[in-house]
């Protein structure tokens, strides 16, 4: 059918019966047509407010009773609607106009011609929340083309405003909330990334538990409930003055109150003034009473924290200044946010829960009390590194051996955690089950390197590698100094496997690196170690340490595991602290970790502080003797003499016997001179040099055998006694402990 009604009639249909809300706008921006929608929007008709000057759904700019202009600032209701638009980047969308330019917009457009689009938010007359709206701004022409009016047209999209505000908050807080693994630094972060876009007063209490770092038992918490408050932030004032429970007490809270009741039931409880539950738990505490009169909350949100099946505690979202209440959309919002930082909380807590762990695993595996000997006057400390890094595998170590010589060790175990502890504890047995059989230091660094390995092909699995080969944990490695003094000879013999040289701090004020051979890491197989041996001045000190001391970014060494340290790093500071004088070791020790650590450590720190001492002349005598078995007698004689002479009879015959079969051995199983040498420190050694490389060995003489008891007898009359290869033969000991002053 042919329809006779023209173009205009059709316009005019479109702008009466339109969904949208629209005005027609002259030159001097007063309305001159509204449609239906916006008045049923603005609670006014087309003639109340035709002619008045006015924005988008506003009657009059200048009149303050029937509405303001929320692009003048009169809108505070719809900032966290603009904020959200602001932080969620879509490119393609229009961006909210600024404070007084929506006017701006409308007058730019009648002035150039050109349609434009924006994003505001506005408050109509009569309604109590602010609404967004993406706005059409269309010139109309007449039949010249000349501009003499404006077309708003106004799409409503609140909805979609907020849901990208809140995803763009809830991206926000994936990005600010968990950034360390500290349980009450991730609380901070959860009370303080929602403010002030969705709260006023944020506060965040965990169940002690959770702080211990113990698993939380599965389920919900029902009944009264204690939460530890961890973290609490105010939009209004830094001090969070509305807060009722400081940071660190307990909050009470009765079984019908609004958090027990979060935690009853794992999910987020909106609550307030209205709520007879809310009301009696204000009742029951007179300071809560009287903060919420002071500062009276208008509407709260009880999220419970939830992670993995298990509670750990409570997040309440409280609006004071804002005058809208929480929605359900809100109430979900924060079971999102709640549930986003409870996973990271839990992280936080299984970490803080593994270091604990391994802390307790290092320090059991360090030595709790240093041996008693005369060697050296030592002093110790370890360090584990910061919360973020974990705990390694640095340890140390004062060893006794024979001739009253003392092993000094320091390692450090690739890695963090309780892998690197575990690792730890087991080199360091097997240093003490090396050092028992007294090898020289870079004999001990071979049989630790293969230990290494082999501890590297368990932790594989077992499986083969590529080549048919077995596979080895790549990660299975360590560091070590392996230092023996001698306080008879006052020389030290040393060597190391990957790690950092020895400081000597010698008593005339002069610290310096000891220069020795560098040896490759632990763990690599194959590779050969060596030795060097030099003189230490009584009274000086030798600092032994892991790379963690002298290698942080503040030194600002490139050094790796295993280099020399360079000229200009932490050893320097390290060597200044030595050379100054100190009234104790103690004292040192505390120094160098006050000067030289940072406040964060990637790196565990382990300090080995030792001042030499020296034997006395009058405490070590020597004899040396001829291979001849008519010495025998002589050699006891000089040894009843000697024991004569320290007051020691009690232990002549003993002693005698001893040396006899010690001295006998000599004769038959060595050639050329025999050296005898008897030292009294804290026990009584005998000790018997000859030119055999043959190690000696206990055995079972049979009842018709004239020899083999010898070594025997030696063992069931002495405290210890043992051997150890040295050049051009071997020694063997014996050591009886003293009587009793």
């Amino acid at each position: 059918m042919d329809d006779t009604r023209g173009a205009a009639f059709w316009q005019a249909l479109s702008f009466t019966q339109s969904v949208l809300p629209m005005a027609v706008y002259d030159a001097d921006l007063r309305l001159l047509h509204a449609n239906d929608r916006m008045g049923r929007i603005t609670g006014r008709t087309e003639a109340r407010m035709r002619g008045h000057p006015s924005g988008f759904l506003l009657l009059d700019g200048r009149d303050g009773t029937d509405g303001t202009d929320g692009a003048d600032g009169g809108d505070s209701d719809g900032d966290d609607l603009v904020d959200g638009a602001d932080r969620d980047g879509t490119a393609d969308t229009p961006r909210p106009a600024p404070d007084g330019k929506v006017e701006t917009a409308m007058r730019r457009v009648l002035r150039t011609g050109e349609a434009e689009s924006l994003q505001t938010v506005r408050r109509a007359p009569g309604e109590q929340h602010a609404r967004s709206w993406a706005l059409s701004l269309s010139p109309l022409r007449d039949t010249a083309g000349r501009v003499y009016a404006l077309a708003v047209t106004g799409f409503e999209n609140s909805a979609q405003r907020r849901a990208r505000a809140s995803l763009a908050l809830l991206n926000e807080a994936s990005m600010r909330i968990g950034t360390t693994l500290d349980v009450t630094r991730t609380a901070q972060e959860l009370a303080s990334t929602p403010l002030p876009a969705f709260a006023d007063f944020i506060s965040v209490g965990l169940l002690d538990s959770v702080l211990r770092g113990d698993e939380p038992a599965p389920g919900p918490v029902s009944g009264d409930v204690r939460l530890r408050r961890v973290a609490h932030r105010s939009a209004r004032h830094p001090d969070a003055p509305e807060a009722a429970v400081a940071v660190g007490d307990i909050d009470h809270c009765p079984e019908f109150s609004p958090p027990a009741r979060a935690l009853a039931t794992g999910r987020a409880v909106l609550t307030g003034p209205g709520d007879p539950a809310y009301t009696e738990w204000m009742a029951r505490d007179p300071l809560r009473r009287a903060k919420a009169t002071d500062f009276e909350a208008r509407s709260i949100v009880v999220a419970p924290l939830v992670a993995r099946g298990h509670v750990l505690g409570a997040a309440l979202f409280t609006r004071r200044l804002r005058p809208e209440p929480f929605t359900e959309e809100d109430l979900a919002l924060a079971e999102q946010l709640a549930s986003r930082a409870a996973i990271c909380i839990d992280n936080a807590r299984r970490y803080t829960r593994e270091r604990a762990t391994a802390v307790a695993l290092q320090r059991s595996l360090l030595p709790r009390g240093l041996p008693a000997q005369s060697a050296v006057e030592v002093a110790t400390r370890y360090r584990p590194a910061d919360s973020r890094h974990g705990v390694g595998g640095d340890w140390f170590d004062v060893i006794p051996l024979a001739g009253s010589r003392a092993a000094l060790v320091v390692g450090d175990v690739v890695g963090h955690g309780i892998h690197a502890s575990a690792t730890m504890g087991r080199l360091r047995t097997a240093v003490h089950t090396l050092a028992d059989i007294d090898l020289p230091p870079d004999e001990l660094l071979t049989h630790l390197d293969d230990v290494v390995v082999r501890l590297a092909s368990e932790n594989s699995g077992g499986d083969a590698g590529p080549d048919g080969a077995p596979a080895v944990d790549e990660y299975t490695g360590a560091s070590c100094l392996y230092a023996v003094y001698d306080p008879v000879s006052r020389r030290c013999c040393a060597a190391r496997a990957g790690h950092p040289p020895p400081v000597l701090a010698t008593p005339d004020g002069v610290a310096r690196l000891v220069e020795l051979p560098a040896g490759p890491p632990l763990g690599l197989g194959g590779m050969p170690f060596e030795s060097a041996e030099f003189d230490v001045p009584v009274g000086s000190t030798l600092a032994l340490y892991t790379d963690g001391l002298i290698e942080s970014r503040e030194h600002g060494t490139g050094t790796g595991r295993g280099m020399d340290t360079a000229p200009g790093s932490g050893v320097d500071g390290l060597r200044a602290i030595l050379a100054a004088p100190s009234p104790s070791l103690e004292a040192t020790c505390d120094t160098v970790l006050d000067k030289l650590l940072p406040p964060s450590r990637a790196d565990d720190v382990a300090l080995l502080l030792a001042r030499t001492r020296a034997l006395d002349a009058d405490q070590v005598v020597t004899w040396e003797l001829a291979a001849e078995p008519a010495l025998v007698a002589e050699v006891r004689e000089r040894v009843s003499g000697q024991l004569a002479a320290w007051g020691l009879e009690e232990l002549t015959f003993t002693t005698e016997l001893v040396v006899s079969e010690l001295f006998t051995n000599a004769i038959l199983h060595g050639r050329g001179p025999v050296q005898l040498r008897l030292i009294r420190d804290r026990t009584l050694l005998c000790e018997v040099v000859d030119t055999s490389t043959s190690a000696p060995h206990l055995r079972r003489a049979r009842v018709y055998d004239e020899g083999g008891r010898g070594l025997l007898l030696v063992a069931r009359l002495t405290q210890r006694w043992g051997s150890r290869q040295i050049p051009g033969g071997k020694a063997i000991w014996a050591e009886q402990p003293l009587p009793a002053v």
